[in-house]
């Protein structure tokens, strides 16, 4: 008898929609699975047919053969086995074939244990999007995935402890549970460390406030111990809260790494990511046999902080070249292109030299021109370029630490929320947010400047060998610095400080080196 249930396979976050056909006849006990399965898909078969004996069906030995249709995608993972698992049930008619009827716009997902259990799957929220995008009216998936689906309306989503539970519910002699449909809140995120807590580097501080006012990325380059990864590490305190969709696409994301728990099941604060420089390509960018998202996704919406930025692999380096532009992130793989958002701030941090003392006050660079220039020819100009401030980080004299006060990272986020709400009012008939993603046609428009300015801008290009890409970087910034001071025009003052924010080459010289 064929039997003929609903799932859904996601490629990267977008879901196909695959039919999961089982045929149990008389013949030679076997069992087959066809529609180019992976090898991890190959071995639910005995964890299937152990799961239904388990749960308490007196399955008979038989031929099996699963189709899962279309035939010509590669398909992977445990997905499947709760729908493979039912499918043999109505198939080897141990429960009533009608109730497959009634059923038939139901999709099926979840993993089964041996002892007939569904156990906690990845994905299951771009899952359900999908399934409501392709007009799905109800899915059942595993019941520890239920509180991420909160963020989904117009569709039924049940969630069930066992395949039991499943064919009884089928029945009509249970309910499976809901997901909690309350209001979802963006609530303030409480962080236990500040900006207060910083004494002096009211340079770099300043910097960071306007990169996080306009989105720009941001390069912090000093010698050890001055307090890069400090200030790093406290930039999402002063990032405002994410909206409810970039929750939900924060949360699909990690959903589909596997990186939810019960306890944490929805995404309320924005990401920050902190790869080590040893991270392979891999780690960085995604895949996998079952293609899952790397660092540069799961900063999606929040902080990529990349500390020791010259000692990561070139190849990783680059890589970062799509994402800073587009926002996205390609993964190519035969007959497949995923494509997984990527819109991060960018933080990274660098000693000038392998010492980590070129251009220090304090200590001498032990460093000859060579090393120096090898060192920092590991980040190209098209990535520095792309990087929008860049800004020193000195060390601090220790008499200055005592008595001083700082900032907290509340007044410096309430500035920043400021700026932000007159961008999202400027660009509110415009694809964009923020000045950061701003293109040479809404330069034009929204970046103009005085003649003393210009004269301005005209010394630092040639100064500075800037090139036409960090031109308009320096205009962006100035639009922000003039956004972060309330100002509705750009002065020469803001453009003054925005070529503080693009001159590292004045107090380190790597051009005049190479």
């Amino acid at each position: 008898m064929l039997s003929i249930l609903k799932s859904l396979y996601l490629q990267g976050l977008n879901g196909l929609d695959v039919e999961v056909q089982v045929d149990v006849s008389c013949g030679i006990p076997k069992f087959i699975i066809v529609g180019l399965p992976d090898e991890s898909l190959k071995e639910s078969k005995e964890r299937v047919i152990t799961a239904i004996r388990n749960s308490g069906f007196n399955l008979p030995s038989k031929k099996i053969i699963i189709n899962l249709s279309p035939a010509n995608v590669r398909k992977g993972g445990a997905v499947f086995d709760l729908s493979i698992a039912l499918g043999i049930l109505f198939s080897s008619e141990l429960i009533d074939a009608n109730l497959l009827a009634k059923n038939r716009d139901t999709v099926f997902v979840g993993e089964l244990s041996l002892d007939g259990s569904l156990k906690h799957i990845s994905g299951v929220l771009p899952i359900c999007i999908e399934a409501k995008k392709l007009g799905k009216k109800r899915i059942i998936v595993p019941k520890s995935n239920l509180e991420e689906t909160a963020f989904i309306d117009g569709m039924e989503i049940l969630g069930a402890d066992s395949l039991k539970d499943v064919v009884s519910f089928l029945y009509g002699e249970i309910e499976l549970l809901k997901p909690d449909k309350r209001q979802l809140k963006m609530e303030e995120v409480a962080y236990d460390i500040d900006f207060s807590e910083i004494s002096g580097q009211e340079f770099a501080k300043r910097a960071i406030e306007v990169a996080v006012s306009g989105g720009h990325n941001i390069l912090l380059i000093g010698e050890p111990g001055s307090g890069k990864t400090m200030l790093a590490q406290r930039i999402t305190t002063i990032m405002p809260k994410p909206t409810l969709e970039e929750a939900r696409e924060i949360t699909m994301i990690y959903s589909l790494a596997g990186k939810l728990s019960n306890k944490n099941a929805v995404m309320l604060n924005r990401p920050f990511r902190f790869p080590n420089h040893g991270a392979t390509l891999a780690n960085m960018v995604g895949g996998g046999v079952n293609i899952k998202p790397g660092e540069i996704s799961l900063a999606n919406h929040g902080v990529l902080f990349l500390d020791e930025f010259s000692e990561f692999k070139r190849e990783i380096i680059e890589a970062l070249r799509e994402p800073m532009e587009s926002g996205d992130i390609s993964i190519n793989r035969l007959n497949m292109n995923v494509k997984f958002p990527a819109k991060f701030m960018l933080v990274a941090a660098t000693n000038p030299c392998p010492c980590g003392f070129f251009g220090s006050d304090n200590r001498k660079c032990k460093c000859t021109d060579n090393q120096i220039n090898r060192y920092m020819r590991r980040i190209s100009g098209p990535i520095m370029d792309r990087i929008d401030i860049q800004v020193g980080v000195n060390s601090i004299d220790c008499n200055k630490l005592y008595g001083s006060k700082s900032e907290s990272s509340e007044k410096i986020k309430d500035r920043v929320e400021k700026a932000r709400k007159i961008q999202n009012l400027r660009y509110k008939n415009y694809p964009i947010k923020l000045n950061s993603k701003l293109n040479v046609e809404m330069i034009n428009r929204f970046c103009s400047i005085n003649n003393e300015s210009r004269k301005l801008m005209d010394i630092a290009f040639k100064k500075l060998n800037l090139t036409i890409r960090g031109y308009y970087k320096i205009l962006r910034i100035a639009r922000t610095i003039a956004d972060v001071e309330g100002k509705e025009d750009i002065q020469t003052e803001h453009i003054a400080e925005a070529i503080q924010y693009r001159s590292l080459d004045r107090k380190y010289d790597f051009k005049s080196k190479q």
